[in-house]
């Protein structure tokens, strides 16, 4: 049966992109289309790291992913950090490593990575405003049939789904993928927002200290107090609650967990116990010192006037002490909920990975089909994580996808 294409790309995201690169590269013949609803390209790099692009971090392991993280490593260790910046470089972007160890292009413009991707995909046709809405089999041996939202039905030997998941919907990643591949014989786990800033109680004290920062520790608690897990990092008081990149990292555990009956709890003191600092208040000797003239220069002066405002040590009740300690190091966050997928920076959840070839990223269900970066169930820490798995998932996706053609190239 003749076929439009030899492979179709749905999505044309980071890992979308990147796989149609790569097969391109792989089979020079090959028919290969790029489809993507979005009317433009790339909106969700150009939205990236406050529209820098956080290409990718210095150092990439698998525990800075959720998930199956013997799986994720896996797909990693096939592209690494050092090649990734050398792919960049060949395409002409610079990277720069910063403090944090988020590398960023050199013109500090996304622009300037989507501008580069597209370069890299030519002989592909591109077709945007092209929404994959059906997808099918066609016969038991037979290609994939695709039906676009305008009625148009296209035919594929291969097809690569790169959908994305939910988050930032207005950028086309609005879960469409995952009814493909449960029409193609996936299933498809829970999905909820990652990376997304949290809510507080309204009028809690948090609210007022909006645009204030500190180096903290945020833990997620179980209902009878075991700590689930912990994370270290800058948190930003919001006029809503709780962002930054400690809040935005903690919040898929939290989210995760908080229907079990799971709390946050902050410690604004980071390394300090409520046993620690106790000991250093009650070695105090001077008679007018006060809690907040101790930690002055330790934390931000509107957090201590918040916490610790009290007379001098000397005249505190041992239970008075005790209390803003707690306050200090103990500190419940009341969080209601998160800001959901419009403003989260990925989706938790997706295609379990044992129903993927990680070898080549090939669907266990559905022969000629492939997938590849955030439609899967992986996501990872703020950092540029989340892009590395995206570039090195598209890149196996394209080249494996590509090879299965057997197409040789033009002499």
């Amino acid at each position: 049966m003749t076929t439009d294409y030899d492979l179709a790309i749905v999505g044309a995201g980071a890992a979308g992109l990147t796989a149609a690169i790569f097969a391109r590269r792989t089979a020079p013949s090959a028919r290969i289309v790029l489809l993507d609803g979005a009317p433009k390209i790339g909106a969700k790099i150009l939205i990236s790291g406050g529209g820098r692009c956080n290409v990718t971090h210095d150092v990439v392991h698998a525990d800075d992913f959720n998930g199956n993280r013997n799986a994720v490593g896996k797909v990693l260790r096939t592209f690494t950090v050092e090649q990734t910046v050398e792919w960049f470089a060949a395409m002409g972007v610079g990277l720069k490593r910063e403090e944090t160890g988020k590398l960023f292009p050199v013109t500090d413009k996304a622009r300037t990575v989507v501008d580069a991707l597209l370069r890299e995909c030519e002989g592909v046709e591109v077709r945007t405003g092209a929404r994959v809405a059906g997808i099918g089999p066609i016969g038991p041996i037979g290609p994939i049939g695709l039906t676009l939202a305008d009625g148009t039905a296209l035919t594929a030997r291969t097809v690569i789904l790169a959908t994305g998941g939910r988050s930032v919907p207005r950028t086309g990643s609005d879960g469409g993928g995952y009814l493909l591949a449960r029409t193609l014989g996936h299933t498809v786990t829970e999905v909820f927002p990652a990376l997304v800033p949290l809510l507080v109680e309204d009028g809690h004290w948090v609210t007022t200290l909006s645009g204030t920062s500190v180096e903290a520790e945020l833990s997620v608690r179980s209902g009878s107090g075991k700590v689930l897990v912990r994370h270290r990092g800058s948190l930003l008081f919001t006029h809503f609650g709780l962002s930054g990149p400690l809040a935005l990292d903690i919040s898929r555990h939290w989210i995760a967990a908080r229907k079990d009956g799971a709390s946050l709890v902050a410690n604004f003191l980071p390394g300090e116990t409520f046993e620690s600092l106790e000991a250093q208040l009650v070695r105090e000797r001077n008679p007018r010192a006060t809690i907040a003239s101790v930690l002055r220069g330790r934390l931000p002066e509107r957090l201590l006037e918040t916490l610790a405002q009290s007379g001098p040590l000397a005249s505190l009740t041992k239970d008075d002490r005790r209390r803003i300690v707690r306050a200090l190091v103990e500190q419940p966050i009341p969080v209601t909920r998160d800001r959901g997928f419009d403003y989260a920076e990925v989706t938790a959840g997706g295609i379990p990975l044992s129903e993927i070839d990680l070898s080549t990223m090939a669907s266990r269900k559905c022969a000629g089909l492939y997938l590849c970066g955030e439609i899967l169930d992986v996501d990872g820490r703020i950092g540029g994580y989340n892009f590395q798995w995206a570039w090195a998932s598209g890149r196996l996706a394209g080249v494996h996808a590509a090879r299965s053609l057997h197409i040789l190239p033009r002499a």
